[in-house]
């Protein structure tokens, strides 16, 4: 129950000091009429919804299709083909039914001539219930607009509001998956439940007349948990912070958050690098401790390269295949690469391991053709790099360039990560970034410095020690497109009449009770009331 008390105690007392200090909410806004009447609505006003659609999607336009995407009527892009802006947006609070509806002005066109579709978004809404919502939009295709088309569904179940100048109110980074009628709106080219682009909501309630609300004597508005005042998250009864970020009950925070091998080591510190040492040691009083030096004898690579390129890779844009060899497989994380072998060096940090197996991924009717084999992690300390030999086949020219050893990706490796327990070096979701030369590689699709699949290996570096449990999936050598793949479907945008061209517009409506759950988050002290409105809702 702790975990609920929390929220709750920490949205009254902010709520509270919102409604006083800033807000100027009449005392009515504590709670609806008794004579239940319909309470007031409070206006919002410069609202922003900050949403790139999809990343991929926008790779896609101006990248393959050769496209352009143009930002119109007050929202902009930002630069590098990054996400939208949508602005000045205005709504309402619903004091009684914690429903909050805000328009945004702005709009977004997609058009290529080479595959021919003109697609435009355009007068985009955000309404959630609970701990759920939707974006709609206006959208045009083919020269025919449907108005408030259900996009996407807003998951707010984690979403934590923070608040800004001005009496502001930002939900950052909410998940959003395409709906069953944003599927049908992309004319099947990306299935329902599709992870979206996250969105960052901002809303400012308006200046309302009134006498300022008084603070509920007791508990409901005068403090947090331990009665206090309030809780800021950052310490309070046994550090909640430290337990927020994934670290010790002592207010330290976990510096590797699970990312090394000894994440549960309980050292204390969430750095674990003394208990790295003796971990060997103490897991059966007579075991020899790792090697300072010497060979990798065994090991595998786990990465997937990029989940949004397999997707077009394999879906009715591409209508190609991933294809493994060499004992690769597929995996959770997206490929398995086998029989780890290198060296490591203990004392000075160091570790190069190389791995079996390949992918290639074909598409477009083979003038996509980019092949990475014989992969190899070089890591030292905090740095590493992916390393592969690769085969890119030029989509201008044609003409094939073979790159051994190329540098692919950047990785961050964890602090302490390359130190062996039980004889067994483990690098898990390690953060990838494309390198210039990887740019190139991809043709130029995905630009340097951007995220690619994190990387997750394990090696053995002691004849005794065992790989992990877990593998690939066997007899998944290919990977194509079509009904039940990922990113299946066999809809492409072409030229023609609507229905077959790009967009397809359906005139599905937002769905019934808007944003009960943050709504007062978003009014309330700039939107952390509806936190606790949402957890109650949970409940």
């Amino acid at each position: 129950m702790a975990a609920i008390r929390r929220p709750l105690a920490l949205a009254a007392a902010i709520a509270t000091a919102a409604t006083t200090a800033a807000l100027c909410l009449p005392s009515v806004a504590t709670a609806a009429p008794a004579n239940g009447t319909a309470a007031p609505k409070i206006q919002l006003k410069n609202g922003t919804l900050d949403w790139g659609v999809k990343e991929s999607f926008r790779t896609y336009v101006k990248g393959m299709a050769h496209g352009e995407i143009t930002t119109a009527d007050g929202a902009r892009q930002a630069p590098d083909n990054g996400p939208f802006t949508f602005t000045n947006g205005t709504g309402t609070y619903d004091l009684s039914t914690h429903a909050v509806a805000t328009t945004f002005q702005g709009s977004v066109r997609f058009t290529s001539k080479m595959h021919g579709f003109d697609i435009r978004l355009a007068d985009l809404k955000v309404a959630t219930q609970g701990t759920s919502g939707a974006i709609t939009a206006d959208v045009t295709a083919a020269g025919t607009t449907q108005d408030d088309v259900a996009l996407a569904s807003l998951d707010l179940s984690a979403v934590r509001p923070g608040s800004g100048t001005g009496g502001a109110m930002t939900f950052a980074k909410i998940p959003v998956k395409l709906t069953a009628k944003g599927a049908e709106a992309f004319n099947g080219m990306y299935k329902e439940g599709q992870e979206l682009d996250p969105a960052t909501l901002t809303v400012t309630p308006a200046s309302t007349p009134g006498k300022p609300a008084q603070p509920a004597p007791g508990g409901n508005g005068q403090g947090g948990e331990d009665g206090k005042g309030s809780e800021t998250g950052k310490g309070g009864k046994g550090g909640k912070e430290g337990e927020q970020a994934g670290g010790e009950p002592g207010g330290k925070q976990g510096v590797h958050a699970g990312s090394g091998p000894d994440s549960a080591s309980g050292s204390g510190t969430g750095s674990g690098s003394s208990d790295h040492k003796s971990a060997a040691g103490r897991a059966s009083g007579a075991a020899a401790p790792a090697p300072a030096s010497g060979k990798v004898l065994d090991g595998t690579l786990d990465w997937g390269v990029k989940q949004s390129f397999r997707e077009y890779i394999t879906g009715p844009i591409a209508h190609g295949k991933a294809e493994l060899a060499g004992g690769a497989v597929t995996s959770a994380a997206g490929y398995r690469f086998p029989k780890g072998h290198g060296t490591y060096d203990a004392a000075k940090t160091t570790l190069a391991a190389q791995f079996n197996g390949s992918v290639r991924f074909t598409g477009h009717g083979g003038v996509l053709d980019l092949k990475f084999s014989n992969l190899k992690v070089t890591a030292s300390g905090t740095k590493g790099t992916l390393v592969a030999d690769v085969s890119a086949k030029a989509r201008a020219t044609g003409k094939v360039t073979d790159t051994p050893g190329m540098a692919v990706a950047d990785l961050k490796i964890p602090a302490g990560a390359l130190t062996a327990k039980n004889g067994v070096v483990t690098l898990k979701n390690v953060p990838a970034t494309l390198t210039a030369a990887g740019s190139k590689a991809f043709d130029s699709m995905y630009q340097p410095g951007q995220a690619l699949d994190p990387v997750t290996a394990a090696v053995t570096v002691d004849p005794e020690a065992q790989l992990p449990a877990g593998g690939g999936v066997s007899g998944s050598s290919v990977v194509t497109g079509g009904s039940g793949s990922t990113g299946g479907g066999t809809a492409s945008f072409s030229s023609g009449a609507a229905g077959s061209g790009s967009l397809a517009a359906t005139g599905a409506t937002v769905p019934n009770g808007a944003l009960a759950g943050v709504a007062g988050a978003l009014i309330v002290a700039g939107g952390a009331a509806t936190y606790a409105v949402r957890r109650r809702t949970a409940l």
